[in-house]
């Protein structure tokens, strides 16, 4: 493990005079060309918030199991509600830890024989009965990132010559934003595999992700080693994901992340959020200026895990091998037709 890679970025001085906007930006620019982690400061985010969000995350975990079950992910054909400890997979693998998947609520569309099948995914949540409380923490919650969000996309889009519309435009209408409240709970030492969360990339837009103070365990792949990611009181880690990557043809590039589990007797509370466009969106080519154009290195494409352009494919793909249980009680012709199209 060598020293951190992962700058720290303040938010506010786009609030500070056009001079301190534009040195933010480049900084935003270099950051996520060179390593597409950073961990982000000034963001605005009252301190009451973050402790009501880990206050309300501690109370659902601590329900009685029937109580958290009634919630249950495997009840959702839209992959929303709790997952017991192992009841999502990366690449294949357990992860460890237990968690409650929200979306955008609305209600479920009616989706014909010749509609994208990821339309399939918009549909109401999931909340406990017992915990009234968790649904207004995770909207006001949602609220304030998406704004971040936002303002983040604006200032990529500056600092690489592009027009900020052409991000903004695609989260105008229904954006497909996800919250992924988790708790680790501690691994064994005698277990040989520390996989809190496996090694992947992030399939969507942009992640931004809060931890409990003080707790550590997220890994960054960068120049071929494992890099802490340290962790910062009161401060976002912010991340890309892959279609910012093919938004830019490679001159912004998703990387590579992990969590590991914590020691036994401790556990941690961390909550992802995804702001990703709406589902048909489809993500567009930027105009970026001529010289980072030419320092674009190109879509990274794994054979077994293509990018797409539209949104709603990369998820449901994401999707349907994370949660199989869900994906084959609720959508097992996709499965069948995946097998398929594997096969030709």
């Amino acid at each position: 493990m060598t020293t951190t890679p992962i700058p720290v970025l303040d938010l506010s001085l786009l609030d500070q005079g056009s001079e301190e906007a534009d040195r933010f930006r480049q900084e935003l620019r270099r950051a996520t060309h060179e390593v597409g982690f950073f961990t982000l400061v000034g963001h605005g985010i009252p301190e009451e918030l973050q402790d009501r969000l880990l206050r309300t995350s501690r109370a659902f975990f601590a329900l009685p199991e029937d109580d958290k079950l009634e919630v249950e992910n495997l009840r959702s054909p839209y992959f929303r509600g709790y997952a017991r400890v192992g009841g999502e997979l990366t690449q294949g693998k357990v992860d460890w830890r237990e968690q409650i998947d929200i979306g955008p609520g609305r209600e479920a569309r009616e989706v014909g024989p010749d509609d994208p099948a990821y339309l399939r995914l918009d549909g109401p949540n999931q909340w406990p009965s017992a915990l009234p409380e968790l649904q207004g923490v995770v909207e006001e919650w949602e609220a304030r990132l998406s704004a971040i969000g936002r303002r983040l996309l604006s200032a990529w889009a500056e600092s690489l010559g592009a027009d900020p519309a052409a991000l903004l435009d695609l989260f105008a209408e229904e954006p497909s934003t996800h919250i992924k409240i988790a708790r680790y709970p501690g691994k064994p030492d005698s277990d040989p595999s520390r996989q809190g969360v496996g090694s992947h990339k992030d399939a969507g837009m942009l992640t931004l992700l809060w931890i409990e103070p003080g707790v550590g365990g997220l890994q960054v792949e960068y120049e071929g080693e494992w890099h802490d990611v340290p962790p910062q009181q009161g401060a976002l880690i912010v991340n890309i994901g892959e279609l910012l990557e093919w938004a830019t043809d490679g001159y912004l590039r998703a990387t590579v992340h992990r969590v590991l589990a914590p020691a036994e007797g401790s556990e941690r509370i961390s909550v992802p959020f995804f702001f990703n466009p709406r589902l048909d969106a489809e993500v567009p080519r930027l105009a970026i200026a001529p010289e980072y154009r030419a320092d674009a290195r190109g879509v990274e494409q794994d054979p077994s895990n293509v990018i797409r352009g539209t949104y709603g494919d990369n998820l449901l793909k994401y999707r349907l091998r994370a949660h199989p249980d869900v994906a084959e009680r609720h959508h097992a012709d996709l499965l069948a037709r995946s097998v398929e199209t594997a096969s030709v």
